[in-house]
């Protein structure tokens, strides 16, 4: 079914991989996200046709779409699967950036990360985010403030956490709009070019 303009998005994009568990944000969507709304979800990961050197990515999307399959009907038009396109990466980033905007809250419920790269876009587009409390996710997020963290096998608890940012959306922006200060304040290039130079100069003097 196609997606209505003014329905709910939840999304998560990442590479076709267990660490990044499709099949936990599937489930936690399906079972705890409540269907009154009519939200939707997302999953974008690369097309595993235009890459060659990843089996694993092809198993992993082929689990996640006979997971699809598996779930009622009511249930499967709520879900998508999108395939990136891999060859020009000016058209990646178009349509990340395009999804990202779009959705109401952007997900990463990795089992584990270092930084979460797709965690720092979403946030610097103002979007609020549900993630786990792995790695280089618990510095980048607030928990509470500029994002909702919770623990990696905990569906019921990001389910909440999502539906409470579908039914609050002044606080969904409000958590947005702290997001994107945050990344501004400490994760921009700037910032770190400058905490080079400060090194540097310790180092030389």
């Amino acid at each position: 079914e196609q997606l209505r303009l003014d329905a709910p998005l939840i999304t998560q994009v990442s590479r076709w991989d267990r660490l990044k568990d499709p099949l936990g944000v599937l489930a936690g969507f399906v079972e705890h996200v409540p269907a009154d709304e009519d939200p939707h979800l997302v999953l974008a990961g690369p097309d595993v046709t235009a890459v060659a050197d990843d089996p694993e990515g092809a198993e992993v999307l082929a689990e996640v779409e006979a997971a699809w399959h598996a779930l009622p009907a009511s249930a499967r038009r709520r879900v998508h699967l999108a395939m990136l396109p891999m060859e020009d990466a000016d058209e990646n980033a178009v349509i990340v950036n395009a999804l990202q905007r779009r959705s109401d809250v952007v997900v990463q419920k990795s089992l584990a990360e270092g930084f979460g790269l797709t965690v720092a876009e979403a946030m610097w587009k103002g979007r609020p985010v549900v993630a786990t409390t792995v790695g280089g996710i618990q510095d980048q997020i607030e928990d509470g403030v500029t994002g909702w963290l919770v623990a990696p096998e905990d569906l019921a608890g990001f389910g909440d956490r999502v539906s409470a940012l579908l039914e609050d959306p002044h606080g969904a922006e409000r958590m947005g709009v702290a997001a994107q200060r945050r990344v501004r304040d400490h994760f921009l290039g700037p910032r770190h070019l400058g905490q080079y130079v400060e090194l540097l100069e310790r180092v030389l003097s």
